[in-house]
């Protein structure tokens, strides 16, 4: 009978060995304190590399009261965006010696705030990061700060609101004014527009941004060529067959994000017509959708990722100065704004000639 190895998990005590130095002085480097000189972080550090040492953040909440695991909530159809977002906040986790739990909602749930309540509690969490659309929903964030739940928000905002709660924004309006003004200039003057869900304001931001690009070049908004919908691929080859029934269809057609705009290629190539020559596509977000496709998609290159490690970043910062500072000061929350990726999807417009009759 062969005997198999083992492998024992490092601890705390085998970081401060390797290191030389005490367990106090390897428990202020991970939690990041200041009263730790460059050289000795440096020592702890290498020897945390070197063992795979990763704190146990239950053992810690257990050791000294406090919790050193936050909570990611989410409700979003788009497996990609939920991926990265996941990705983002364990990132920034990982790098400060916090655990993760996350927790899919029904963000409709009438119970939504005591369901995130309980889940805090039965989960022992020090905070959470909260995702659209529950991040934009005013009455479910006073009520949850109103109970005490240290939150940061990920919103659709063209600027910091300034409220008074961490959030970190996205600028999804200028993005796709500029997604449109990029389709005008190639010449298309008829632009459907495909919307996400409605209960997400990037959805609404994002159309804004369409209607006031169409405004200043001076193309009427036309109705019938806004079409409502979900972030889904399904109901982005639905909407692109309802556009192109019309009976001017448009020459372009601006998805809310790359699983809308997919579809909207689906659905052009099963009725025979080419992109970008008949029909220009462009999404949003820049995710694997957009890559992937062929031809690639025009998009807004949306950093997820990033996004959401600097959500998880406010939600710690802010945990660690209300734990050792009698007058915590309110961190500075960050905005980005998504930038134009132009790929293979649209062009200028390319009418097919007029077909010749055979008698001549």
């Amino acid at each position: 009978m062969t005997t198999q190895a083992i492998t024992r998990r490092s601890t705390i005590k085998d970081v401060a060995e390797r290191a030389k130095v005490s367990l106090k002085t390897v428990s202020r480097v991970i939690n990041n304190e200041p009263s730790v000189t460059q050289g000795t972080r440096a020592r702890v550090t290498q020897a945390i590399t070197e063992l795979d040492y990763e704190p146990d953040p239950s053992a810690r909440n257990l050791r000294n009261g406090l919790s050193f695991v936050i909570g990611l909530v989410y409700d979003n159809p788009n497996p990609y965006h939920i991926i990265a977002v996941q990705k983002g906040v364990l990132a920034a986790c990982r790098e400060t010696g916090y655990g993760l739990q996350i927790q899919p909602v029904d963000s409709t749930s009438p119970l939504l705030a005591d369901e995130l309540v309980d889940f805090v509690q039965r989960s022992r969490l020090a905070g959470l990061v909260l995702t659209a659309p529950m991040s934009e929903r005013k009455d479910l964030i006073d009520t949850l700060a109103a109970r005490g739940i240290a939150l940061v928000r990920i919103i659709a905002a063209t600027e910091d609101p300034n409220d008074g709660l961490p959030c970190v924004y996205v600028d999804d309006r200028n993005a796709a004014y500029e997604i449109t003004e990029h389709l005008i200039q190639l010449g298309h003057q008829r632009i459907g527009f495909l919307w996400g869900g409605p209960q997400h304001r990037s959805s609404g931001e994002r159309y804004t941004g369409y209607e006031q690009a169409l405004k200043d070049y001076g193309i009427t908004v036309d109705e019938q060529l806004a079409v409502p919908g979900d972030y889904t691929f399904d109901d982005g080859f639905r909407g692109a067959r309802c556009l192109l029934a019309l009976q001017e269809p448009p020459t372009a057609i601006f998805g809310s994000n790359d699983e809308i705009a997919a579809g909207v290629l689906a659905a052009a190539k099963s009725a025979g017509i080419d992109v970008p020559y008949e029909l220009s596509i462009a999404g949003f977000e820049d995710s694997p959708f957009s890559r992937q496709s062929w031809p690639p998609l025009t998009t807004a290159k949306q950093a997820t990722e990033s996004i959401a490690k600097q959500a998880a970043r406010l939600l710690i910062g802010g945990l660690r100065q209300h734990a050792h500072a009698d007058k915590p000061t309110p961190l500075r929350n960050q905005g980005f704004v998504p930038q134009l990726v132009v790929r293979g999807s649209t062009a200028p417009l390319r009418l097919r000639p007029p077909a010749i009759p055979d008698n001549l």
